[in-house]
């Protein structure tokens, strides 16, 4: 088949696009657990027959869609393309072969049209339980971390393997969520196929060839100029990071050559002996973000675009952790891979990078109550995004991952923990010409006449986001009960009426404060973004709020 011409392209394109939204808005609406229906964590991709990914839905997590890739590419080896057949159902949620920890389920399903396989889909979702311990910090090996299934059959031609869902069920404190959840994402790849088959008739395409040929290429190209027009050379960011009660530096040397770039995390420091171990797809998948983000960040996400990066870090580091490292706390050291690149990159990039942000913080609330989501109910909170050239950062807004803060009704209904209050916190962005996003103090209150365990994966604590280019840093995240400091990380029990407080994070200014307009500082006071003490104390600007006026103090 002739390749598509421009046009023919961007709209067949827009409609795989749109099929991937659909599939991920019906997981969402049949999903049975907080994590997904309200958090949204989760992802839809879709593949070509070789296993190419080719769209993804527009809301995934950024994560997901970096470690799919090479999970389809993993199923492949195990069941090649041939072996596949209508109904089946193939599935892993091995850290190292999956996204980086047991509680995520890779489910893929084969897509066919007239009886020919034309390609694959796959949802990927945060199951409310696997077993184990629990994900906590607090374990010290992957057999802590609940029960891990390698690629295999879950179905076989449409029917269940019924040895799996009992060994499955055998396994989890909550198998009606889990299952519920399982259902949700194979009528979710169920769903694409009906969709792309549709698709395939409407547009008088025997298969999806042509488009994803046409779908890698360009995208591949586009890479290849974005990255051709960095200047030649080697960039290179250090940075140190929090374990749980140590410190870990995170090394990173960016090579350009031509339309090429290599990332290597040489220098790293260990693997840690709790559970936030990153292994390689989880690293790869978040420097390849990065390198998105300042290269072609408005290009949808395939596989095209990976074709001119490689990733590589020393086996045994903390980024590229090897078994039996517990890894249940991945993000907690993973998400730090995007400001250690940006940082390197900002070196040759320095208008387009932003400051770092405060990232999100997440905790799991484990309650005994019959009937609710019984030790397993997410709660994300966002701390704020860092300026950049032209952009004050954004408040309370996650980063790098883009989960959805879990509704206070339900969040209140499933755990007994009420929010007594979540504001923004003043003063908490950090200062620049253009400032860094405000974080938020969130009160939560226990309401239970017995205990909530609470695990606690907390970030940015001792290391705030730093400012680029004379920006000042943001402030600290912070975790108390009844006013007092608690550990950032690990497992914490929270006593029928303690309130719990959490500070999220503030993110960090671009350029010098004192080039940011009087004005613009005073539209930060009156709208309590920055206080009276910090506008003269960071920018060098009397503020009166009684006259509304704004006068920069020679300094």
């Amino acid at each position: 088949m002739k390749p598509l011409d421009a046009i023919d392209l961007g709209i067949a394109w827009d409609r795989l696009i749109a099929i991937a939204d659909e599939v991920l808005q019906s997981v969402v609406r049949t999903a049975f657990s907080v994590g997904v229906r309200e958090a949204w964590d989760l992802a839809c991709i879709l593949f070509d027959a070789q296993g190419r990914s080719i769209a993804q839905a527009t809301l995934s997590m950024p994560a997901f869609i970096g470690t799919a890739p090479l999970t389809m590419q993993h199923m492949l080896q195990r069941f090649p393309a041939q072996t596949w057949s209508e109904g089946d159902v193939v599935v892993t949620n091995d850290p190292w072969l999956g996204t980086g920890h047991t509680p995520d389920l890779c489910i893929a399903c084969p897509v066919f049209h007239r009886g020919r396989l034309v390609g694959f889909a796959m949802t990927i979702s945060h199951l409310p339980d696997i077993g184990g311990a629990g994900l906590s910090v607090a374990n010290t090996s992957l057999y802590q971390e609940g029960l891990i299934l390698p690629v295999c059959r879950l179905h076989e031609r449409g029917q269940p393997v019924a040895a799996l869902h009992e060994l499955i069920a055998a396994n989890v404190r909550t198998p009606d969520l889990v299952f519920g959840d399982i259902g949700a994402n194979i009528a979710g790849c169920v769903l694409a196929g009906r969709l792309v088959g549709e698709f395939l008739d409407e547009s008088g395409l025997a298969d999806l060839q042509a488009l994803a040929d046409g779908i890698v290429g360009q995208s591949e190209a586009a890479m290849r100029r974005a990255i051709a027009a960095i200047p030649d050379g080697e960039y290179r960011h250090r940075l140190e990071v929090e374990t749980v009660d140590a410190t870990v530096e995170l090394a990173c040397r960016i090579t350009v050559a031509g339309d090429t770039l290599a990332l290597d995390f040489d220098g790293t420091g260990p693997m840690a002996p709790h559970a936030i171990n990153v292994p390689l797809c989880y690293t790869r998948a978040f420097a390849s973000y990065a390198v998105k983000c300042l290269t072609v960040p408005g290009i949808p996400n395939n596989g095209g675009m990976l074709a001119p990066i490689s990733v590589s870090a020393p086996a045994g580091c903390i980024l590229n952790a090897q078994r039996p490292a517990p890894t249940g706390g991945r993000h907690t050291v993973g998400w730090f891979i995007v400001p250690l690149v940006t940082g390197a990159l900002a070196q040759a990039l320095p208008q387009r990078v932003q400051a770092d942000s405060g990232m999100a913080s997440l905790f799991i609330c484990h309650t005994g109550r019959a009937g609710g989501e019984a030790g397993s109910t997410q709660y994300f909170l966002a701390g704020g995004l860092g300026g950049m050239q032209g952009l004050d950062g954004r408040h309370t807004t996650p980063s790098p991952t883009n989960n959805a803060v879990v509704a206070t009704e339900i969040w209140e209904n499933e755990t007994g923990v009420r929010v007594e209050h979540r504001r923004l916190l003043p003063d908490s962005g950090g200062a620049g010409e253009f400032r860094g996003g405000l974080g938020q103090v969130a009160a939560l209150k226990n309401t239970r006449d017995e205990p909530v365990t609470i695990f606690l994966f907390g970030l940015r604590t001792r290391f705030p986001a730093q400012g680029l280019l004379g920006g000042r840093p943001g402030a600290p995240r912070r975790f108390l009960v009844d006013g007092r400091p608690v550990p950032p990380k690990g497992r914490l029990e929270l006593l029928p009426g303690q309130t719990f407080t959490v500070h999220e994070a503030g993110g960090g200014g671009w350029g010098d404060p004192t080039a940011r307009d009087p004005q613009r500082v005073l539209a930060d006071v009156q709208a309590g973004a920055v206080s009276v003490a910090a506008a003269l104390r960071d920018y060098g600007v009397a503020v009166d709020l009684g006259a509304g006026t704004a006068v920069r103090i020679a300094q």
